[in-house]
């Protein structure tokens, strides 16, 4: 593969405040997920700024443990306008480390009101370890599809 993104753009009918708004609950996430890995937040707080950790409980049947926990990272935090974060694991010392892939939204005013919301996966970073253990991408295009007409429902709710 020439890139290592995979990027969908889709207008959502709602501001962008009320989009963000979506995106930065992490309990919205397992709805918002294409690929139906997420299974739900662990905590409930919302996302208030870069830097800030926050847990998803996760099932993917080829993962060696089948369910399994990350700690995401909030790497860029622009309301209303760009939220990212890195999926990671936590130590049992509460160390975080990263395989270096980052999911990222970019939301633009549209016409009437509406929300233009870019989605990007981007494992350009990607460690060799991760590599060598996750085919990238781990899925399709169609997966952040889904990902953005989910977030179009919930932010429309």
């Amino acid at each position: 593969m020439a890139t290592e993104t995979l990027s969908v753009t889709s207008t959502v009918p709602a501001s962008a405040d009320a989009v963000f708004t979506v995106l930065a609950d992490p309990a919205s996430h397992a709805a918002i997920d294409g690929t139906g890995w997420v299974c739900g937040p662990r905590g409930g707080e919302r996302l208030t700024q870069s830097g800030q950790v926050f847990r998803m409980a996760m099932y993917h049947a080829d993962h060696p443990d089948g369910r399994y926990e990350i700690a995401n990272q909030v790497r860029e935090f622009d309301p209303p306008r760009l939220i990212s974060w890195a999926p990671g694991t936590e130590d049992a010392g509460g160390r975080l480390s990263f395989g270096g892939w980052i999911w990222r939204y970019d939301l633009a005013a549209a016409a009437d009101g509406d929300t233009e919301v870019r989605l990007t996966y981007d494992w350009s970073g990607a460690t060799r370890q991760a590599r060598e253990v996750i085919g990238f991408p781990p899925f399709g295009v169609e997966h952040l599809q889904n990902s953005l007409r989910h977030l179009a429902v919930l932010a429309t709710a």
